[in-house]
């Protein structure tokens, strides 16, 4: 394995890791925090692209220190039990804990310039079920797109970038992987050798693959800048669009828990 990755707060910057705890929704600390909108939506980087910018450090207890550039870190413990309110994460209806101190919102919504409040998964064990069409008997998902982790492999980028580099916005390329904000990146495997797996282990983890990632305009959007271009869309939709879906890593849910760590071996067992 490559790298590792969570993010700690949904559709800010990804933290890299050399080990991580994966739990049965996912990686621990991954994605426990959003933002929303005043009517409950999720807030991403799909219309807010400047989300890339913020950080989010995380707390002993699940707690965050938010940061973004030119403003004052502020601190965001968990929120404790209490009341909850309902939020749309694509289409989804789940209850969430806003942060208790009123000061952090508007932290959240000045960086942002639009009104909007950060809110909490208190219980990832039962608030969010796995895609129906998709998903075991209990199995749940934090606040990801949609599974609990999302795999990627190097050699598929490379290829993908090679593509790039014969279109029209060869400019644009090479393209790095953090515009795919993996959690677990393999390398060593041929180009698009997953899209044939439906199970794996790595390390001491295995795991049921259960589709390919349909991609969005996130992936175009520059992690270290967050400038737009026109790639990878424009490529996976010439190469790699299956069902009107734009295809580039595969989601994973786990079969046991256990630890993650660089280095561990990938082996594909089904």
């Amino acid at each position: 394995m490559r790298s590792i990755h969570v993010h700690p707060v949904k559709a800010f910057r990804s933290l890299p890791l050399r080990e991580v705890a994966v739990e049965r929704w996912g990686p621990a600390g991954d994605r426990r925090w959003m933002l929303i909108d005043d009517g409950g939506k999720v807030v991403t980087q799909r219309r807010h692209p400047r989300l890339a910018l913020a950080a989010a450090g995380p707390l002993p207890g699940g707690g965050v220190v938010l940061s973004a550039p030119d403003r004052a870190p502020v601190t965001v413990p968990v929120p404790a039990p209490g009341a909850t309110v309902p939020a749309d994460v694509f289409g989804d209806k789940v209850e969430v804990v806003p942060a208790e101190d009123p000061a952090v919102h508007a932290w959240c919504s000045d960086y942002l310039g639009v009104s909007v409040r950060l809110v909490h998964l208190d219980d990832p064990a039962v608030r969010r079920p796995v895609d129906p069409a998709y998903a075991l008997p209990g199995e749940t998902v934090t606040f990801a797109d949609g599974y609990p982790l999302l795999l990627t492999t190097t050699a598929s980028l490379d290829r993908l970038n090679d593509l790039v580099g014969q279109g029209a916005h060869a400019h644009e390329g090479p393209l790095p992987m953090s515009r795919f904000r993996p959690n677990v990146v393999i390398e060593g495997t041929e180009a698009w050798a997953e899209d044939d797996w439906s199970r794996v282990t790595v390390g001491e983890v295995a795991f049921r693959v259960t589709k390919p990632s349909g991609r969005c305009v996130v992936t175009t959007t520059d992690q270290d800048t967050a400038r737009r271009g026109r790639e990878p869309l424009h490529t996976l939709a010439r190469h790699r669009s299956v069902g009107g879906r734009l295809l580039f890593g595969v989601n994973l849910v786990p079969l046991s828990p256990g630890v993650l760590r660089v280095g561990d071996p990938l082996e594909v067992t089904a």
